[in-house]
């Protein structure tokens, strides 16, 4: 248990480190961000699988929302704020870019 917690302690200051580093304000002498490779990382290890979760989540909650949807016209409206931002978001945007 006690490595556990310092394993959870470890992760935890390391993602703070990383997500403080301003990655703007870094660049070496080949003109790219230093920030660039953190945002990288970070989207494909936190935001995308996020991304996913949310995409299937607003699937499911999207076809739940059909009786209502349906009879006030709004269903391609309800689609692309539950299913479609979050599936762009995810799937079709260029790594580390922010939308």
């Amino acid at each position: 248990m006690h490595s556990l917690k310092t394993l959870i302690t470890s992760l935890s200051l390391a993602l703070i480190l990383v997500v403080s580093v301003p990655g703007t304000a870094l660049a070496n002498e080949s003109g790219k961000e230093i920030g660039d490779d953190v945002a990288i990382i970070l989207d494909l290890v936190i935001l995308r699988p996020i991304g996913v979760v949310a995409t299937a989540g607003g699937f499911v909650i999207f076809v739940a929302s059909l009786p209502i949807s349906l009879p006030t016209w709004s269903v391609g409206k309800t689609f692309n704020a539950l299913v479609a931002r979050p599936a762009v978001y995810t799937f079709w945007r260029t790594l580390g870019e922010e939308m």
